[in-house]
């Protein structure tokens, strides 16, 4: 198994206030506007771009959550071992919302069709958006794509990204992991 770097620390961070900047372009002062990271690895990402907006661009209001699709998934039963559940954390209503999902890799777009499912309990939101740290574009199995995308990666279906963040790792890093 090799490994290659995708991505330094420094270009990870001019990622995020990349993405961050476009979130503000869009959203202005988020009155209207949630963010919810999808359990587990997009709570990671919503955080830092959390963080980026309230220091830098003063956002105070912002209203965030997480959100567990676990058992919305159509492959969740395929598994030969018992799946464990994340939390959801979502204490406010999306209705007549903009709610903007972040994942840290878009591959199949299978988890976002989950997360579009399981959304619906929260209400009905006015618009959906995407975004994603790294949207491998040739591994959709369905016809999803970001609205907001920090990189996109070529890679077949034998390799693997794999985002690390500093909070969980150690350190902000992407790799392209080949077999």
């Amino acid at each position: 198994m090799s490994q290659k770097v995708l991505l330094t620390a420094k270009e990870v961070q001019i990622i995020l206030q990349r993405l961050a900047c476009q979130l503000v372009e869009n959203h202005s002062d988020f009155s209207n506007t949630v963010l919810i990271g999808i359990q587990p690895r997009g709570i990671f990402l919503l955080n830092r771009l959390q963080e980026i907006l309230e220091k830098e661009y003063q956002i105070n209001d912002l209203k965030t959550g997480q959100l567990d699709i676990t058992f919305y998934r159509d492959d969740f039963r395929r598994s030969d071992k018992p799946l464990e559940a994340n939390k959801t954390k979502i204490d406010f209503v999306v209705e007549d919302k903009r709610v903007v999902f972040i994942d840290d890799v878009l591959y199949t777009g299978r988890s976002i069709r989950a997360a579009l499912t399981a959304i619906q309990s929260f209400g009905r939101p006015k618009e959906i958006e995407l975004l994603s740290f790294i949207d491998r574009r040739f591994s959709r199995h369905l016809p999803i794509q970001p609205d907001y995308n920090g990189r996109q990666v070529d890679a077949i279906n034998e390799e693997k990204v794999k985002v690390n963040w500093k909070e969980n790792e150690g350190e902000d890093i992407v790799y392209l992991i080949s077999k």
